[in-house]
């Protein structure tokens, strides 16, 4: 079968693989839809230092289970419509004996660290297998983004009536301003893409504010009122938020990190203690995210409409991924389908 390899920096290419079968406790999967991720991105332009080459990439993955291994668990059925948790973990590091495997010391992704699956068919043990009813395949690709984003106010501790910043409007920031609305908050959103912030503003924002234009420390300040804002998520990964977040966080507040910053920054550490904030790392998410996602997105059948950017056949995934890399800005998620089939 046809695999899309991406086999060094800006080079792509389909090559050909054998067709898995599941071996005892595993699951194959027909897959649906794949979303290219910005790891994925990073990997096709050489900045991924987890990734070899030549990786399949995806692990945004929706799809229909086509066939069972022995010893499959009951729950589990041929036709079923799932999804995938597609982080393997080791089991013996600290954060797994703590019961949170997504930041497990040695975790490995698919379309990282492992083999992905943009190709027809994927073996994966059944335990990472999330049967889900009554949603589109083309929706259930957009789960695990949106669950780091759900993770990432989790992480947050966010509560009803608290106010909420989010610095970062792609998929990820998406996610956390979706999941900040789902648990009662109020929200402000801050990107520099016009056409991202009107998706935001679709999907529930309160305030959009575009920092290429606005004073974002001004709006925030009036969005906050006498306390400020309780939490600020970056979704960026950029130095300026990275230190803007420290900035507009009200104190004894919240900062969460889900983007990662390419270099490395410096603070005016003396607001850490002035303000006695708390710093949060976000790393994925877990299936307990997963299944908060799955419940929204069952409850708001059009967010995915407002999400995806573009849909490309398998054939197009080369052209697709060359496109986001030349214009990034002008993409908030593409999503290849697999074979045409799928709603």
């Amino acid at each position: 079968m046809r695999a899309l390899s991406i086999d060094g920096p800006s080079r792509l290419s389909f090559r050909e693989i054998p067709e898995p079968s599941p071996r005892s406790g595993e699951a194959m999967i027909e897959i649906a839809y794949i979303g290219y991720c910005g790891s994925d991105l990073n990997s096709f332009r050489g900045l991924n230092p987890l990734v070899s080459y030549p990786r399949i990439p995806g692990h945004e993955i929706s799809g229909m289970i086509a066939a069972l291994g022995e010893g499959a668990p009951g729950h589990l059925a041929v036709g079923q419509s799932v999804t995938i948790l597609p982080y393997f973990n080791c089991g013996a590091c600290n954060a797994c004996r703590l019961g949170r495997p997504n930041a497990c010391k040695n975790n490995e992704t698919m379309g990282v660290q492992r083999e992905g699956a943009l190709a027809r068919f994927v073996c994966v043990p059944c335990e990472k297998v999330i049967p889900v009813d009554g949603m589109r395949q083309r929706d259930l690709a957009l789960v695990e983004p949106l669950a780091v984003g759900f993770h990432a106010v989790a992480r947050a501790d966010v509560a009803k009536g608290e106010r909420v910043v989010v610095l970062g409007c792609g998929v990820i920031g998406l996610g956390a301003l979706l999941g900040a609305k789902r648990r009662g908050a109020e929200t402000l959103v801050v990107d520099v893409s016009a056409a991202k912030l009107e998706r935001a503003l679709a999907l529930g924002a309160d305030v959009a504010v575009d920092a290429s234009r606005e004073d974002v420390a001004a709006a925030v300040a009036k969005f906050g009122g006498a306390m400020g804002p309780q939490a600020v998520i970056e979704a960026v990964g950029a130095t300026q938020t990275f230190q803007q977040a420290i900035d507009l966080v009200a104190s004894c507040g919240r900062v969460v990190y889900v983007g990662y910053a390419k270099e490395k920054v410096a603070y005016e550490t003396r607001f850490f203690l002035m303000k006695e904030i708390d710093i949060r790392g976000s790393r994925g998410s877990t299936r307990e995210d997963f299944e908060h996602v799955i419940d929204y997105l069952r409850s708001h059948s059009g967010a995915g409409d407002v999400i995806i950017s573009r849909i490309a056949s398998f054939d197009e995934a080369p052209q697709a991924m060359i496109d986001w890399d030349r214009d990034p800005g002008a993409f908030t998620k593409v999503m290849i389908e697999l074979d045409g089939r799928h709603g």
